[in-house]
């Protein structure tokens, strides 16, 4: 089918008025301006009218879990007391219930253009008796502060459940609830099967205080449930992780050893506690893993401001997230895109773009296949309305309603 708008948005050059998209089964085969199409494919032709059509959205960071706990945690004097909310609510929580809540979650994104999620579950187990509307990334997330004795079992046994999807990847949850061997045993089947890892590091001011300062709430939170501290009071979290990943980019291997071997690819949520020291290390490290800023959910907690520009000059592809709505109001990208603009005003709007479509797509290995309309490309298109009134850009990032059109992997 040819399917033609006002104005294409590529993210892969100027955008295109009067312009169209062809596509055949999955697959963009060609865009341009729509007589050149016309003339050049055969097939039924949508005309979308007034709209512009644009990449799919691609959320690069999202717990779909945790959707039906919108609004019941109002923001907490500390991430600490946030914890211990969100803690409270998930024990009343059945398998039923988080089946509803993940499902209500892909619904919610696909409305607002979201064609692509990286979502981490603490329940792979239940991802068989789900059917995503969506591409999806599916992340195990992985916590064994209670047992870090069994941390192979615990992955093991949810590879066991991802190797029932597409794509997907581990997410040791952060350094305070995931021990040394399970990072190391994230590692080696990232190495075996050339998968993905993320997890949440330097999110808040309790986890700075925790491994620089050895000291804090979260700290005697963690202390208190038998969590070793040894750790504590040395590094900061970021000095910890470079620590672990090695130099050249792979777990707790030294860089000599890993010569030979294939580049992990981290991607790595928040990043909001930065030193000076730590800014110091990025720019000597040859680790460029990927970094997700959500920039709702780190308002709700009042976290430091985000280092965007100097992460940015430091050559770090930064992406969008949403996080969970236990600290967001809501799972579109459109909303997040205007959050970062109001706390960036000198970024363009095209950049920020970006960040929501062609960087979130090199940080899911669909750099060749998503985030752009180009030929081979997969057939992720949605549209919304445009005028000439404004920037193009600008007009797409003001959307705040569910998205006019979509298509997703061919299929609308």
């Amino acid at each position: 089918m040819i399917v033609r708008a006002r104005t294409v948005v590529t993210m892969d050059g100027p955008p295109i008025e009067n312009g169209a998209v062809a596509v055949s089964g999955n697959r963009i085969v060609d865009v341009g301006r729509f007589d050149d199409i016309k003339t050049r494919n055969a097939g039924n032709t949508l005309d979308l009218g007034e709209q512009v059509l644009l990449p799919g959205l691609i959320n690069a960071h999202c717990h779909l879990d945790y959707t039906c706990l919108r609004g019941k945690i109002p923001p907490q004097k500390s991430f600490t007391e946030w914890i211990r909310a969100i803690n409270a609510e998930k024990a009343t929580l059945a398998p039923k219930d988080y089946i509803a809540s993940i499902n209500e979650g892909f619904a919610e994104a696909k409305r607002f253009g979201t064609t692509t999620i990286a979502n981490l579950t603490v329940f792979p187990e239940l991802i068989p008796q789900i059917q995503p509307p969506v591409r999806t990334c599916w992340f195990a997330e992985l916590i064994d502060i209670r047992a870090p004795e069994r941390a192979n079992e615990l992955v093991d046994s949810a590879i066991e459940a991802l190797n029932q999807t597409i794509t997907w990847g581990l997410a040791p949850h952060a350094l305070f609830t995931a021990s040394r061997d399970l990072f190391r045993r994230c590692e080696e089947i990232a190495q075996r099967e050339h998968i993905l890892l993320t997890m949440h590091l330097a999110e808040s001011r309790g986890e700075m205080e925790i491994f620089r300062d050895g000291s804090g709430p979260l700290y005697e939170f963690l202390n208190n449930i038998g969590r070793p501290m040894d750790d504590c009071g040395k590094k900061t979290p970021l000095e910890l992780f470079l620590d672990l990943i090695g130099s050249g980019g792979s777990p707790n291997r030294p860089r000599a050893i890993e010569v030979n071997r294939p580049y992990l690819s981290w991607i790595v949520a928040h990043l909001n506690e930065l030193t000076e020291k730590d800014f110091d290390l990025l720019e000597r490290s040859n680790s460029k893993f990927h970094i997700v800023h959500c920039p709702r959910s780190h308002d709700y907690f009042g976290h430091s401001p985000f280092a965007f520009d100097r992460l940015r000059s430091l050559g770090f592809n930064v992406c969008l997230g949403t996080d969970s709505l236990a600290s967001n109001e809501s799972l579109s990208l459109f909303d997040e895109m205007r959050a970062f603009q109001k706390n960036f005003p000198r970024v363009s709007p095209e950049e920020i773009l970006r960040m929501a479509t062609v960087n979130s797509a090199c940080a899911l290995r669909y750099e060749n296949a998503l985030g752009q309309i180009r030929p081979g490309f997969g057939a992720d298109l949605i549209a919304v309305p445009c005028s000439t009134s404004t920037d193009i850009f600008e007009q797409i990032i003001e959307c705040d309603a569910p998205v006019s059109w979509a298509m997703v992997n061919g299929n609308v």
